[in-house]
């Protein structure tokens, strides 16, 4: 009961917070800036070990330029995201635009479905919010719920705000079943981490073995929808741009594994091209294979 309700008070805080114009709240985001990594050291031993392990061949001078980098850019995600509760539809347009889409619309337009996916860089969470104001059919976002019901609503208030429909990552048969005759477009997490009992495929991702799902890979090649990869860009502070990258047409074409490596390569080739503005604080490899699942899957 007290968990509750001080789970109310962040959220009544948050939402007050979100009200205050986005250049104070980059202010505030500076402020935060120095005490989270000056002071506290927010997960910066996590941080500071991926980027190492990721970039074997860079100085230490150039990893620890991407890693403050990243902590600037994190504040700045941090505040942008308490900001989604208020942000209006001209100022997320004016914030954040798409090319190519029309490429989307060509399907629509057919009545056929796609599939789409991205990764954890630059600011996600303002890219799918603003999807659903930009595609003329439904999109629907797979996600993993938070384990706090209070907080998970809040975002799920968010997110949806302007048209998305965000779906529970175990829910996601279930919900695409349902809407299998008409147009829509499912959009995946590429770099989510799989926990016990989900498929999984072990690869080379940024140097180390990376577990991947297989979820998009299966539907792909079950539907034979086409796959689109968003690309984010951070044009400065504030501003994005996503560019639609068709990345595999013909699902059922491709070989085991193959949709799989390639949106990852994709994803690497984009973090490698500006390194600061992925989710480097997360606990991406704390799984680690067993060396004959490792090694099996590298003969394959």
């Amino acid at each position: 009961m007290i968990k509750k309700g001080f789970s109310y008070i962040g959220v009544f805080f948050l939402s007050f917070l979100s009200l205050f114009p986005t250049a104070l709240l980059y202010v505030l985001a500076d402020l935060s800036y120095y005490v989270v990594y000056y002071l506290v050291g927010y997960r910066k031993k996590i941080v500071r070990e991926n980027l190492q392990r990721s970039f074997p061949e860079k100085s230490p001078e150039e990893l620890r330029k991407i890693e403050k980098q990243f902590f600037r850019f994190f504040a700045d995600l941090t505040f942008e995201t308490i900001k989604m509760h208020s942000i209006s539809r001209s100022e997320l347009e004016r914030r954040f635009k798409f090319k190519n889409l029309e490429q989307i619309e060509k399907y629509f337009r057919k009545g056929e479905s796609i599939l789409a996916c991205t990764g954890h860089y630059g600011n996600w969470e303002w890219g799918m919010m603003a999807l659903g104001m930009h595609l003329s059919e439904k999109c629907y976002v797979i996600y993993k719920p938070l384990n706090n019901r209070i907080f998970d609503q809040w975002f799920h208030n968010m997110r949806t705000k302007f048209g998305n429909v965000f779906v529970p990552m175990r829910q996601t048969l279930r919900v695409l079943s349902s809407v299998r005759k008409e147009p829509t477009m499912f959009c995946f997490a590429s770099d989510q981490s799989p926990v016990k009992g989900e498929s999984r495929y072990w690869m080379n991702f940024l140097n180390q073995p990376t577990a991947a799902l297989l979820g998009l890979e299966k539907i792909a090649v079950q539907t034979d929808r086409p796959i689109f990869y968003f690309k984010l860009k951070v044009i400065k502070r504030g501003y994005y741009e996503v560019e639609c990258v068709p990345i595999v047409l013909h699902p059922k074409k491709t070989g085991t594994h193959e949709i799989t490596d390639t949106h990852f390569q994709f994803l690497a080739s984009i973090i490698k091209e500006d390194p600061a503005y992925w989710l480097w604080s997360h606990r991406r490899w704390k799984n680690k294979p067993d060396n004959e699942e490792w090694q099996n899957q590298v003969l394959q």
